[in-house]
């Protein structure tokens, strides 16, 4: 059973716009010379017998531009949340004060922006790798369809011409989110 020229177009745009979400998560994890509740969003801390994301957890604020203040919803939690901070490889030493997890961004140095500059180049590079592969199934789609004379070859040929337009669109999305990633991790 093949795909309808419209249910192909859907399934590629889907995909693309999946890629785009993962990459925004991942993007949000790069440390830059500020501090963001994105930092500590992937952390999962172990509590009540389970690994839970900090966020079922506690609340994260950025009262500062160099700090993160996390503010557990249960006290009894606030050192399951230093040890999961302490275990992770964010590389911040967590202060409390039985109430609240206070974080101390530093100030990145030159060796370490550049290095997530390059992280940021290589999740970007690995996205646009994902929407490539998605454009080639598509395209896959497309000449099944054809083969199955579901579609005509002109039907084909504009179905890859829009499923090109797509991956044109994702990649330049994808280009913009890495561009203004690298901007905000080069600036304090």
């Amino acid at each position: 059973m093949s795909m309808t020229p419209d249910e192909i177009l859907l399934d590629v745009e889907e995909r693309m716009e999946k890629a785009i979400a993962v990459l925004k998560s991942a993007l949000a994890g790069i440390r830059t010379g500020r501090a963001n509740p994105g930092l500590v969003d992937s952390l999962r801390v172990e509590a009540y017998g389970s690994q839970m994301p900090i966020k079922q957890l506690a609340a994260v604020a950025v009262p500062e531009p160099n700090q993160i203040v996390i503010r557990p919803y249960d006290p009894g939690t606030i050192k399951d949340i230093e040890k999961a901070i302490l275990a992770s490889d964010l590389g911040f030493t967590p202060q409390s004060d039985g109430r609240v997890v206070r974080l101390n961004i530093p100030p990145l140095s030159t060796e370490v922006r550049r290095k997530m500059v390059a992280r940021v180049r290589e999740l970007a590079e690995e996205t646009r790798i994902a929407i490539r592969n998605i454009r080639r199934d598509g395209n896959k789609m497309a000449d099944q369809a054809e083969k199955a004379k579901t579609i005509s070859e002109d039907q084909r040929d504009d179905l890859k011409e829009e499923i090109q337009d797509l991956t044109k669109k994702y990649e330049a999305q994808v280009n913009e989110l890495a561009k203004k990633r690298e901007k905000e991790v080069m600036e304090d």
